[in-house]
C-alpha cells in the first residue's frame, strides 16, 4: 500500500486555503497519495515531509513562528516551498529590510522585499518557466537580486529572476516571487514530484 506524503501549509495568514486546494489538485493530477494540514504550532510540524510558506508579511510571519517556538523545527524540514513573503523568509540576505528583520537563512539568494511596489501596484502577466507557461500574479512582490552557485533558475521576468530552486545537504528549497496558487498547479506539482522522489528513495 502506498504511504501518504504529508505536507504542511504555514497557516498564520496569506493564501492558506488556496495553497491547500492547489496541493490537492496537484496530488490528484499526479495520482499521489497525500495528506495536507494547516501548520500553526510546533507540534503540527512533527513528521511532515514538506512545508509551504505562503505570502503575507514576512516580518510578521517570522515573529509568529518565533512566538510558537517553531523556527528551529522549520529549519529541519527537508522540503520547503516559499511564495512571495515565504521566499523572503527563506533567503539568506534581504535588501531594504525592516529594523531587526530576520529570516530562516535557508536558501542562497539575496532578495529585495516589496521591490515591485505597494499593494496597489499589484499586477498579473503570462510568463514562461522551465515547467511550462502560466499566468503569474504579483502582489507586493519581492525581487531575487542575486543567487548562489547551486541555485537553479526556473523562471525570469525579463532580466529579473522570479522563480528558483536549490538542492543542498539533502534538502530541497523552492522560492517564487509571485503567487502560483491563484492560477496554476504547475509549481505545486513540481514540489510534490521532488518530495515524492526523495520520499521513495528513503523508503526503499
Amino acid at each position: 500500500m502506498q504511504q501518504s506524503i504529508k505536507i504542511g501549509v504555514l497557516a498564520f495568514h496569506g493564501d492558506v486555503i488556496e495553497h491547500i486546494l492547489s496541493l490537492k489538485k496537484a496530488a490528484s493530477k499526479l495520482n499521489l497519495s497525500m495528506e495536507v494540514l494547516s501548520v500553526r504550532t510546533k507540534k503540527d510540524i512533527d513528521h511532515i515531509d514538506g512545508l509551504i510558506i505562503p505570502g503575507g508579511e514576512s516580518t510578521t510571519l517570522y515573529k509568529l513562528c518565533e512566538r510558537e517556538g517553531m523556527l528551529e523545527s522549520i529549519k529541519k524540514i527537508k522540503n520547503i516551498f516559499g511564495t512571495c513573503a515565504g521566499a523572503i523568509l527563506m533567503a539568506k540576505a534581504i535588501n531594504n529590510k525592516t529594523k531587526d528583520q530576520k529570516t530562516l537563512e535557508l536558501m542562497d539568494i539575496e532578495i529585495d522585499r516589496n521591490a515591485y511596489g505597494r499593494q496597489t501596484d499589484s499586477f498579473e502577466k503570462p510568463i514562461e518557466t522551465s515547467l511550462g507557461n502560466l499566468l503569474a500574479v504579483f502582489i507586493r512582490a519581492p525581487k531575487i537580486k542575486s543567487i548562489g552557485k547551486s541555485i537553479i533558475v526556473i523562471a525570469k521576468d525579463a532580466d529579473e529572476i522570479i522563480a528558483c530552486e536549490q538542492n543542498i545537504s539533502g534538502c530541497y528549497y523552492l522560492a517564487l516571487c509571485f503567487h502560483p496558487e491563484l492560477t496554476s498547479t504547475l509549481f505545486h506539482e513540481h514540489f510534490l514530484k521532488k518530495i515524492s522522489l526523495n520520499f521513495t528513495s528513503t523508503q526503499s
